[in-house]
């Protein structure tokens, strides 16, 4: 078997045999905005952080403080703002993790792309998120942000619980939690942009947050509602 038929003949998880693929707007504005804020305020508060660690003297350790806290607590508002929209919207149905497809999708990325195969998964109308990618932002949003923000508050606030019994020794477990933590995210963030270049440009991976817009399946009752209610949606 030729490598093109191997490719060809690869089975694709949550296919749809009816469907049409077409260039949508899939990502509003405001998950967009709220992308970019929170890649930028990630970026600075691990900047900031590295200089309040001593890791580099590029910015004094008090203006390290200062920038640190105002971006955290900015983020954290946005965070709410974001929580809020999801929930209000249904968007947070994307993020509901699933076990079909999550093997597949697993293997491609740790056997599969090394072959040259094509992604198992094909983007649809109503679930753009791969059972990966859902299982991975699902955790981050239960578990790993609200571990940032809880330990970064608790250690904000530390002038009012510093009369508690060995307050000290607390304070340095919840820093060094918190530096953890922030090192996780670090590395995930590492992760997610050398995946962006799998299969194709790291540019081609940048667009959809930037454009909005991303190749998806769509059935014909959803062309056809789309042509006859959301014409702005369809790109191509």
């Amino acid at each position: 078997m030729t490598h093109a038929e191997h490719s060809a003949n690869e089975p694709r998880i949550e296919s749809c045999p009816g469907c049409k693929e077409r260039t949508v707007i899939i990502y509003p504005k405001f998950e967009r905005l709220w992308h970019w804020s929170q890649a930028g305020s990630i970026a600075t508060l691990f900047f900031t952080g590295l200089a309040m660690n001593g890791n580099h003297t590029l910015i004094s350790f008090e203006t390290a403080v200062k920038v640190h806290t105002f971006v955290a607590l900015a983020l954290l508002l946005l965070w709410v703002f974001a929580t809020f929209w999801l929930f209000t919207t249904g968007y947070y149905k994307l993020f509901l993790p699933r076990i079909s497809g999550l093997i597949a999708v697993a293997r491609f990325y740790t056997y599969g792309v090394f072959k040259g195969e094509h992604h198992p998964y094909q983007k649809s109308l109503s679930q753009r998120l791969n059972p990966l990618q859902a299982l991975a932002y699902a955790s981050l949003k239960t578990i790993v942000f609200p571990l940032i923000w809880g330990t970064g508050l608790i250690y904000l606030t530390y002038n009012f619980w510093e009369s508690l019994p060995n307050a000290p020794f607390w304070l340095e477990v919840i820093a060094n939690l918190h530096i953890a933590v922030a090192w996780f995210i670090a590395g995930f963030v590492v992760l997610h942009v050398y995946l962006l270049t799998i299969g194709h440009s790291f540019f081609q991976g940048v667009r959809p947050m930037v454009t909005g817009t991303e190749k998806v399946a769509l059935t014909p009752e959803q062309e056809a509602y789309l042509e006859r209610h959301e014409r702005w949606r369809l790109v191509d």
